[in-house]
Formats: C-alpha cells, structure tokens, sequence
C-alpha cells in the first residue's frame, strides 16, 4: 500500500486528491495547505486523512512513502527536491520546474536517490493520445510532416507563470511523446495585453527529416479550442480534445508528388481525397491512469510515461521558446540549451 500525501489542495490539487483516495494501492494519508480554508473545502473530506498547513510535517512523516505537488510552479523545485531527499517518490504537477537547470538537478536528485520522479503530463495518459501514438507507430500515417496544435480559452490567467508555461506545456508534451525523433530548433513570439505575464504565444519548433510542429495558445480567445492536426504522407489524423464522441479522426486524404527528373516542368501534384474514419478511443480518465503508472512504477518498477527525463525534454523545449520570445522570435538551436 502506498501512502499519499498532498502539498496544494486549491484548483487542481483537489483533483489529485480525489484520485489518489480512490486509486486502489494507495491511501491518502495527509493533505497539505498554508490555507486553513482550502483545506476545509478539500474534497470535502478533511476528516478522511490528517491534515497540517506544514510541508516540513509531511517530509518528516514516517507513515508517508509518496507525495504529490500541486502548488505554484516556482515552488516546484524546491518542495520536489526535499521530498526526494525526504525519500519520498514524487508525482509533480506541471511544469516539472520553472528552469531547465533545476528540472535536471531534480533528475539527477531522483536518480541518485532512486526515487521516482513523475511529472503529471495529463494528456499523455488520455485514451485519444495513446490512441493516435499507436496509429502512428503503425507506420500507417507515413512519414511524419508535422503537428499543428490550438490551445486557447478565456483564462485562467495564472499569477506565476505566462501562457507559454502554463498551456503550452500540454501540447509540447503531447508533441515528444508522439515523435520519436529529436527536436533541432525553436522560434517564439508572444504578446502581454495584460497583467505582466504573456498572454497569447506562437512557438515553432523544427525537427530533424524536415518535420516542423506549430503551437498556438492564448488566454483571450472568446471560445475554448483543444485541436490538434498531424499529417503524415499517407494519412492525417485530427484530434479534437473538447469532441465526446470522436476525439480522433483519422483522415485518408493528402499529397502524391510525381516528379520527373527529365523534365521539371512535368512535375504533377496529385492530392488524394479519401474517407475519414473514427477509431474507438478509451474513455479512462487520463489523471487517474497517470496515478496508476505512478503507483506502479513504485511497486513494481515499470517506466512511466512522463518521468523525469521526460520532464526536462519539456523543459528544455519551454525555455528555449522563452528566450527566443525575449529576442522577438530569433530561432534558437536546442543544442545550446544542455
């Protein structure tokens, strides 16, 4: 049995909280909060498990084998660390750290201490992801030409972090997990309408064999957007995160290009327009299967998903996108980020 705390029970934390009390092999333990009310309103439920205002009781509990970090992103780093050198595994919400020289400290602290270390890349573990990775692990798709992504809404403005961190992280994630080859480059651009933090973002990132990915995400759209396009040579598959009943629409339709090598001139285009047809995709929540990869990479020791390395591949990737935003979209190479 492996014993759960919380650190953060506000927006999200109230959702881990409520997975790990229910995620069989686990039992929350203890609920951590500086805000006496919030731990009050905590799934409505704080007399189900101990709860304390005090990080420091939570690492010094002997009855503690595993905590999970709901609070600001510039926390991150610091509570993950003393956790794991606490002997704590971690399960960390997004993004990993604020930093790509801290995320891969907090790599190399969960190594050393043979802890796990997960970050909670949410979309990762959804029955539509994992879906479309089969898909293209099949090879059906063909040759990958790229990924074009939308994530925008009205809000939430976060206090800490801009949209870029906050948003992007998502699809950035969704983006490594399905390609297998490495990012090269990233060039980003992005805009503060209000507060001090950028609200609106455009991030592109280049790939090696030509692939090239496109992320747009932004706080101040008047309706709420979750799509994804990828195509491929043979075959292009959308993703619509917000559709109920086909998330995933696999569609047989793209580009033939005839080339004469005699004769330029004589190069033809031919676009192929198929069917569209819509696989079946799991409906398991996708944070209570990422709380089941985590209890299971305890017990068991299989890889999850979103560990550590995972984490700092994302890192990297957002504070590249980052700087080149401070530059006006310079385009900065990944090798320059170690």
């Amino acid at each position: 049995m492996i014993r759960v705390a919380v650190l953060g029970c506000g927006y999200w934390g109230k959702n881990i909280l409520r997975v790990f009390d229910s995620l069989e092999g686990c039992e929350l333990r203890m609920a951590c909060d500086p805000r006496p009310e919030t731990l009050a309103r905590a799934y409505g439920r704080s007399d189900a498990f101990r709860t304390t205002g005090d990080v420091n009781e939570v690492f010094g509990a002997s009855d503690i084998d595993a905590v999970a970090i709901c609070t600001p992103v510039d926390s991150h780093y610091s509570l993950a660390r003393d956790a794991l050198l606490a002997g704590k595994h971690v399960f960390v919400e997004k993004p990993m750290t604020h930093s790509l020289e801290s995320a891969q400290d907090l790599a190399a602290v969960a190594e050393q201490t043979n802890l796990v270390l997960m970050v909670d890349h949410t979309f990762v573990y959804s029955g539509a992801v994992r879906k479309i990775r089969s898909i293209i692990e099949t090879g059906d798709i063909g040759r990958l030409h790229y990924f074009d992504s939308v994530r925008i809404n009205l809000g939430l403005f976060q206090p800490d972090v801009n949209v870029l961190w906050d948003l992007a992280a998502h699809d950035v994630s969704i983006l490594l997990h399905l390609v297998d080859f490495e990012p090269q480059w990233v060039s980003a651009v992005g805009a503060t309408h209000y507060g001090n933090f950028e609200n609106q973002a455009y991030v592109t990132i280049g790939f090696e064999q030509s692939f090239l990915s496109h992320i747009h995400v932004n706080w101040l759209a008047p309706v709420k957007l979750r799509s994804t396009v990828i195509g491929g040579s043979r075959r292009m598959i959308v993703y619509n995160d917000l559709e109920p009943s086909e998330s995933v629409r696999v569609y047989e339709r793209g580009v033939t290009f005839n080339n004469d090598p005699e004769n330029r001139a004589h190069a033809l285009v031919d676009y192929r327009l198929g069917d569209m047809f819509a696989p079946h995709v799991e409906k398991t929540e996708p944070l209570a299967r990422g709380a089941s990869s985590f209890r299971n990479a305890i017990v068991q020791g299989t890889p999850t998903d979103s560990d550590g390395e995972a984490g700092v591949r994302v890192i990297r990737i957002l504070e590249a996108a980052q700087r080149s935003m401070q530059s006006e979209g310079r385009r900065l190479h990944l090798e320059e980020f170690h």
